[in-house]
């Protein structure tokens, strides 16, 4: 299967320069400049990994990061940027993001860091289940679907962690630093916003998410 590389940079010319190199690698490589155009696009579409700029036009660069690790919980981040600061790069990983690359930088050493990452990304994936039957009803993480139903990537990864620890309790913390990479009241407010939409799709086929107190949450067959 062909590699998806969402690059996302204000700078046409050297976005361009890199998505020809990227598709002259056998990468499948898809360019955007906005970055809130960016965030609705990793909504739609999936990408294996994101190659961004921290330096943006229409969106603080930390926060575009914060967004992606938000909405993709598991998505691949590669920063690319001219800063080169140490605060620069801790906030960055604390953000979320999985490698950091300065500008100017070697296009062969950035595939290898891409390379590097889908081998890590796929090894820790291959074994793992991606598609679930829930009350005759196909749950594909792979194209966020619930039957015809699309869902959205931070939606899709709650329902992926439960489905893989169904009919045991799944931590609140776990699930936070998991997929929000914080655990605090914000974080907290916005997984029980998540768990109800969830529930309205399983519901009606027989699954439910109970809420165990002070405990977590957990993937039950309800019939």
């Amino acid at each position: 299967m062909t590699t998806r590389i969402l690059v996302i940079d204000s700078d046409i010319s050297l976005a361009m320069v890199l998505t020809d190199y990227l598709a002259s690698r056998g990468f499948l490589a898809e360019y955007i400049p906005s970055g809130r155009e960016a965030l609705r696009l990793v909504e739609q579409k999936h990408f294996d990994v994101v190659l961004m700029e921290l330096q943006q036009t229409d969106i603080n660069g930390y926060e575009l990061l914060r967004d992606l690790r938000q909405q993709q919980a598991m998505l691949p981040v590669i920063v690319l940027t001219a800063r080169s600061g140490r605060e620069d790069q801790l906030r960055a990983f604390q953000l979320g993001c999985d490698d950091y690359q300065t500008k100017p930088f070697s296009m062969d050493i950035l595939i290898c860091r891409i390379q590097a990452i889908l081998r890590r990304t796929q090894q820790s994936e291959t074994s793992r289940q991606k598609i679930f039957d829930l009350g005759g009803t196909t749950f594909d993480s792979i194209h966020q679907s619930f039957g015809g139903q699309h869902l959205s990537g931070r939606e899709n990864d709650l329902l992926l962690l439960l489905c893989r620890h169904k009919d045991a309790i799944v931590s609140r913390h776990l699930i936070l630093t998991s997929l929000w990479k914080e655990d605090n009241a914000f974080t907290s407010r916005s997984l029980g916003v998540f768990i109800n939409h969830l529930r309205s799709f399983l519901r009606p086929v027989g699954y439910d998410i109970l809420a165990i107190r002070s405990k977590g949450y957990k993937l039950v067959d309800s019939k």
